[in-house]
């Protein structure tokens, strides 16, 4: 739920910033999402390297994939990387689109989480797909 909140209530920050001129560049919504997807990708990722989100992370991980851990630690610095990205004009796009590409390719993760009863699981499954798809969109609205 963390990384929904982080990502509207950033967005809305960003957005309300571009409206009262404090910058022209965050006056449209696909900039301010850039901005919230930013900052809720650099939260999710920081799961990926402390204590004790990781285990629950690995833990998600489906046994038919080699080295949790590794893929963890993989997806976190893709996350950080997408961040970042999302922030540099030129490529942002990019980075838009691969992050909603691997949102596409981890969602298995949170399935595998949802109905072994994972502790890193917070929401149930049907509610977890409704946010996936948002923030595949808000990845999306962010390329253009």
């Amino acid at each position: 739920m963390a990384p929904l909140i982080v990502l509207i209530v950033v967005t809305g920050l960003a957005r309300i910033a571009g409206w009262l001129h404090a910058t022209d560049w965050l006056d449209s919504w696909p900039h301010a999402v850039r901005i919230g997807l930013a900052a809720m990708f650099a939260l999710t990722a920081s799961a990926h390297f402390l204590q004790p989100r990781r285990d629950g992370l690995i833990a998600m991980v489906p046994p038919r994939l080699p080295n949790p851990a590794a893929l963890v630690t993989l997806t976190g610095f893709l996350e950080l990387a997408g961040a970042i990205g999302l922030l540099i004009p030129w490529a942002a796009p990019l980075a838009a689109i691969c992050l909603a590409v691997m949102l596409v390719f981890l969602f298995p993760a949170n399935v595998r989480a949802a109905r072994t009863g994972s502790d890193i699981q917070t929401m149930p499954l049907p509610a977890r797909g409704l946010v996936q798809v948002l923030f595949i969109a808000a990845c999306v609205l962010a390329a253009f």
